[in-house]
C-alpha cells in the first residue's frame, strides 16, 4: 500500500455519485465542530447491516463540512472479492492491517476503522444499534502507539432500512448450516457463521431498502495522551475501547430519541428532520 499515491476525489464528484442515496435517504450530520481538519485523528463508529449504506453517505457528509476524507480499513473479506476490492481501493480504502495502518498514521492521515468489521455487518435480529466488536482492542493499541485522537461517531437508520427474516443465528441451527460449517472451506469463509449475510426483505415485499433518513453524530475527541507508551498494556487498550464504545452507545441513544420525537411530529417533518 502506498499511502501517500492516493488523492481524495473532489466533494462534487462523490455527490453526483451519491445523489441518489442522498435524495433517498436524506442523510443529516450533526457534530461536524468536534473535527479539527488539520489534527489527523482515528474515527471510530458503530457498523450499519450489510455496511453498504450509511458508510459511503457519512464520509460524504463528514468531507462535505469538514474538508476530511478518512482512509477507511476493511475488512480483508472485502478485498477478496474480485472488483469490488479494486473499487474500494480507488476510493482510498485499505486492507485493516496494522501494517496499513499504522503507514496511514506515520503518513498522517485522518482514518476511519468499524471495530465490528464483517461480523457487524452480518447483524442479527437483536442487534439493532448495538454494537458487536468481540475482544477487539486493536483501534485502540494502533491510536495509543502513534498518539492520534479518537473520534466516535454514530449511525442511526441504516439497521432499520431492510428487516431481518433469517440471521446467522438460524443459519447455524438450521440443518443446512450445520453440514455447510462441517466443511473447512464454509467454516473459514463463514467464520463459524458469523459472516452470514442476514436473509431481509426491504419496501413492501421487495428487496429496495425502505427510504429511512440517516442520522449521524460526531462526538468529542478522546485523547490518548494519557495511555502514552501503553500500547502493549491489555488494560489500558481495553480502557480505551470501553471510553470509545461507552461515547457511541450514548449517541445512539440520544439519535433514537430524536429520531423518535421526529417521527412524532409527522412525516413531512420527519423526512425534513
Amino acid at each position: 500500500m502506498k499511502s501517500s499515491s492516493f488523492s481524495p476525489p473532489p466533494v462534487a464528484l462523490m455527490e453526483r455519485i451519491l445523489r441518489i442515496q442522498k435524495w433517498y435517504f436524506s442523510p443529516v450530520l450533526h457534530g461536524a465542530e468536534n473535527v479539527d481538519a488539520q489534527r489527523p485523528a482515528l474515527f471510530v463508529g458503530n457498523h450499519g447491516l450489510y455496511g453498504l449504506i450509511d458508510s459511503p453517505l457519512f464520509v460524504l457528509e463528514l468531507y462535505r463540512q469538514t474538508g476530511v476524507f478518512p482512509r477507511a480499513l476493511g475488512d480483508r473479506l472485502h478485498f477478496d472479492v474480485p472488483g469490488w476490492g479494486k473499487l474500494l481501493t480507488r476510493w482510498g480504502a485499505v486492507e485493516g492491517t496494522p501494517a496499513n495502518c499504522t503507514q496511514l498514521m506515520e503518513s498522517g492521515q485522518h482514518v476511519l476503522v468499524f471495530p465490528g468489521g464483517a461480523r457487524e455487518v452480518a447483524m442479527r435480529k437483536d442487534e439493532i444499534h448495538k454494537l458487536v466488536w468481540k475482544q477487539r482492542t486493536g483501534f485502540a493499541r494502533m491510536a495509543i502507539q502513534h498518539g492520534y485522537d479518537i473520534i466516535p461517531f454514530a449511525s442511526a437508520g441504516c439497521d432499520m432500512t431492510y428487516k431481518i427474516l433469517y440471521d446467522s443465528q438460524d443459519f447455524k441451527r438450521s440443518r443446512l448450516g450445520k453440514w455447510l460449517l462441517k466443511r473447512k472451506p464454509v467454516d473459514n469463509l463463514l467464520r463459524d457463521g458469523d459472516t452470514f449475510m442476514p436473509l431481509s426483505r426491504g419496501l413492501g415485499p421487495t428487496l429496495l431498502p425502505k427510504p429511512e433518513p440517516l442520522w449521524f453524530q460526531i462526538g468529542k475527541p478522546i485523547p490518548t495522551t494519557d495511555y502514552a507508551g501503553r500500547e502493549g498494556d491489555k488494560n489500558a487498550c481495553w480502557d480505551l475501547r470501553d471510553k470509545v464504545s461507552a461515547s457511541i452507545e450514548s449517541m445512539l441513544a440520544d439519535l433514537e430519541e430524536q429520531r423518535a420525537g421526529a417521527r412524532r411530529r409527522g412525516v413531512r417533518k420527519w423526512l425534513l428532520k
